[in-house]
């Protein structure tokens, strides 16, 4: 589980590095310009790492039900090297995702100007550019990454459905709210990243305009980032104290 933590970690860092300190240069010096290549590069670098995170929950989501469903085969079924190869599946194949999503969208001739109306290169925002037919190559692309999370999407619900089927059969309290403290920090990470990633793309064209596009971004682009480090820190009983103190603390002080 901390194997797949550290690499959620450096994704979620590596995730909102992509968008937001060009985002913050822009606001600051008041320059929206970005050059093709850098634009090509937080394209790859946007879809590479969206691709993975989505991979890596559901191996994840494979890991805490062999974890509760078949404890006595987690040793055989989940070591390390087994680890290394999911992992590792899940990062070489998003990168030839990309690698794909990237050459394509590139490749379309751009002829409605030069202005994405986002605050970053969005794939769907380029796709808007232009007036070739061939954009629908990229489209085609997409549906293969919509049915990709999908099935990553049946998978999980699937794992949780066996999960919760287990742990309702534990007899004794206190191993139910251990099963439940371990899975439902994964359950809310991965309800937080499909729900504003399927709003995001999936939302009927009429209710497309700018400043929703905008707003729908930064919601599936950087909250599921900040937050999956504070999901998973409430298993801390440090933190967990710590953070009574703080409220209480503030509570006392407005009274």
């Amino acid at each position: 589980m901390y194997f797949f933590l550290l690499n959620l970690s450096v994704l979620d860092l590596s995730y909102i590095s992509t968008t937001v300190p060009k985002s913050m240069a822009s606001s600051l010096w008041d320059n929206r310009d970005i050059s093709y290549s850098g634009c090509a590069a937080q394209v790859f670098l946007f879809s590479f790492l969206l691709v993975t995170e989505c991979c890596l929950l559901t191996v994840m989501a494979y890991d805490r039900y062999v974890a509760i469903c078949r404890p006595l085969h987690y040793g055989t079924l989940l070591g390390s090297r087994a680890c290394v190869h999911m992992t590792a599946a899940a990062w070489s194949s998003a990168f030839i995702n990309a690698l794909l999503h990237t050459a394509n969208t590139f490749s379309i001739p751009l002829c409605k100007g030069n202005a994405v109306h986002q605050f970053f290169c969005e794939i769907p925002q380029i796709l808007k550019l232009s007036c070739s037919h061939s954009y629908l190559r990229e489209v085609g692309l997409l549906g293969v990454c919509v049915s990709l999370a999908s099935g990553c999407f049946v998978f999980i619900v699937l794992s949780y459905v066996q999960i919760f089927r287990a742990v309702l059969r534990i007899p004794s309290e206190q191993g139910r709210h251990k099963a439940f403290s371990m899975c439902l920090p994964h359950l809310a990470v991965v309800s937080l990243f499909l729900s504003t990633v399927m709003i995001c793309y999936l939302k009927p064209s009429s209710f497309s305009s700018p400043s929703l596009d905008m707003l729908l971004a930064v919601l599936y682009s950087e909250v599921p980032s900040i937050l999956n480090p504070l999901i998973y820190s409430m298993r801390n009983q440090e933190l967990k104290d710590a953070l009574k103190k703080l409220i209480q603390s503030v509570v006392f002080q407005q009274q």
